[in-house]
């Protein structure tokens, strides 16, 4: 029934006046609450240069429930230890094959966690590098050499992973960019407002990216 009910829902949810997001709150000790600003400034600039017209209240939802079929796309970012149990992967994975979507922001630390987690989530599927011609990369903002680098840490490129299931991209993965931190307040880490507004740009593509499909 949830799946039926969340096809529905995202068959309608572009055309209401309000949309919802959320970021996951999950198990293993991570700091999953990081960034508090990063999301009602990314959602404030998503409304003023989309057309979308989201909540500016962020909501937290967690996988022991069916609360998250509520919300079309989802986030999550950490800096460490991340772990779902079996009832919260098979969660998931219903979650993301009915059409919802996740944005997962590695926060320096995260990646050795999530990518052994979505592997529970999906066996089956592997984290596929995003090319640069890929819509994501080309929606209000265009970014024609893909993921921008918003912090530095191991002097390695920014890139970007995907999870395709059955044609669609379901999951995307910013990783050695830190790509949350740019849509925080400017007192929280001093970025220049170009690579702010890099990390706003992108931020608001992949909105807008997971509203459309």
């Amino acid at each position: 029934m949830k799946k039926l009910s969340l096809f529905f829902f995202f068959l309608l949810h572009i055309n209401v006046f309000s949309q919802e997001i959320a970021v996951l709150q999950y198990k293993g000790g991570g700091d999953w609450y990081a960034n508090p600003t990063a999301l009602p400034n990314l959602v404030k600039f998503t409304n003023s240069n989309t057309k979308t017209k989201i909540h500016e209240e962020i909501q937290t939802v967690t996988l022991n429930d069916e609360t998250i079929f509520n919300f079309p796309i989802v986030f999550i970012t950490g800096h460490g230890n991340i772990f779902f149990t079996n009832e919260e992967t098979n969660m998931l994975r219903d979650y993301l094959t009915s059409g919802g979507f996740l944005h997962v922001s590695d926060n320096y630390g995260l990646d050795k966690y999530i990518r052994r987690e979505l592997k529970k989530v999906f066996p089956e599927l592997e984290l596929q590098k995003i090319p640069n011609n890929h819509p994501i990369y080309h929606q209000t903002f265009s970014f024609p050499k893909g993921l921008p680098k918003i912090h530095e840490h191991d002097k390695k490129p920014p890139q970007g992973f995907g999870l395709f299931y059955k044609g669609r991209l379901i999951a995307y993965y910013d990783y050695e960019s830190d790509l949350s931190d740019g849509w925080e307040d400017t007192v929280v880490h001093n970025n220049p407002k170009k690579i702010r507004e890099k990390a706003l740009q992108m931020g608001a593509n992949i909105i807008e990216y997971a509203f459309k499909h």
